[in-house]
């Protein structure tokens, strides 16, 4: 692929991250993202074969990211589940991506295979580390990540009219919000 069609569909996958993260799947218009990456529709159908093509590299993108920028460290949850709350807040469109994908791909049958794999290691770290007795037993492995996930998006997942009320303004004192309440889960 040359410099300019790497460019071109850099300038695609990011317009689709934007456009999808505001419309969902549905709502989204191929029109708007080739007018956002300064391209044309022809360009999207040339790289992702559809709309949902398009959507599938931007989730599948988005997924690989967080896998790699923030491994498991099944030996310190808390301080994970802190390192997966600083992704959510440095890149806001990824649970709004993930809201749309629930709402929109459940129940299809469509599973995006390395997210697959990578939760099945993830719960395989958790039930070793609690086979080796690192991690309490009260919940079974995989219940325990999912929990885990959970209380890292817990604030980016509130309404408005919450956040209005609640006294922790700051990043930081979110993050250790986070980073408590699995360390509470786990005494």
């Amino acid at each position: 692929m040359t410099r300019d069609a790497e460019a071109t569909r850099r300038r695609l996958l990011e317009a689709a991250r934007d456009e999808f993260a505001a419309y969902g799947i549905a709502g989204s218009r191929v029109d708007r993202i080739a007018a956002a990456a300064r391209s044309n529709k022809a360009q999207i159908y040339h790289y992702f074969g559809s709309k949902d093509g398009l959507f599938d590299a931007v989730f599948d993108a988005m997924c690989r990211e967080t896998v790699d920028g923030v491994p498991i460290d099944a030996g310190n949850l808390p301080e994970y589940a802190g390192r997966l709350f600083d992704s959510y807040e440095q890149r806001p469109w990824v649970q709004r991506i993930a809201t749309w994908y629930r709402l929109e791909r459940a129940g299809t049958g469509d599973l995006n295979r390395m997210v697959l794999a990578s939760n099945e290691a993830k719960i395989q770290a958790v039930a070793d580390a609690q086979a080796r007795g690192i991690l309490p037993r009260r919940f079974p492995a995989d219940v325990l990540l999912g929990l885990v996930i959970h209380l890292s998006g817990f604030w980016s997942s509130q309404v408005p009219e919450f956040d209005a009320l609640v006294d922790h303004e700051t990043t930081a004192k979110r993050r250790q919000v986070v980073v408590d309440a699995v360390a509470a889960l786990l005494s």
